[in-house]
C-alpha cells in the first residue's frame, strides 16, 4: 500500500523521494519510522491525517503521516 510521508523540522532529510513510500499492509507508524532509518526516540509527535497518533498506531492505504522530533525553544 502507498502511504504519504512529511518529516518535518530535523527529521526532513527522511521524507522520501516524491513523498509516498510503499509499505506493507498493516503496518504500524513504528514500522515506516524503522524503514525510513529513524531513530524512534527521535520522533516526538506523530499524526495520521491530522490526529495525534503513537508509535503503535496501524496506517491505511492512502493515509498522511507527518512525524516530528522533539521541539526546543524559549
Amino acid at each position: 500500500m502507498q502511504v504519504e510521508i512529511k518529516c518535518f523540522a530535523t527529521l526532513s532529510d527522511f521524507t522520501p523521494k516524491g513523498g509516498f513510500l510503499a509499505v506493507d499492509d498493516g503496518s504500524t507508524v513504528k514500522q515506516v519510522i524503522d524503514l525510513l532509518g529513524i531513530k524512534a526516540e527521535d520522533v516526538k509527535i506523530m499524526f495520521i491525517n491530522g490526529k495525534h497518533e503513537s508509535l503503535a498506531s496501524v496506517l491505511k492505504e492512502g493515509d498522511r503521516l507527518g512525524l516530528f522530533p522533539a521541539v526546543g525553544g524559549g
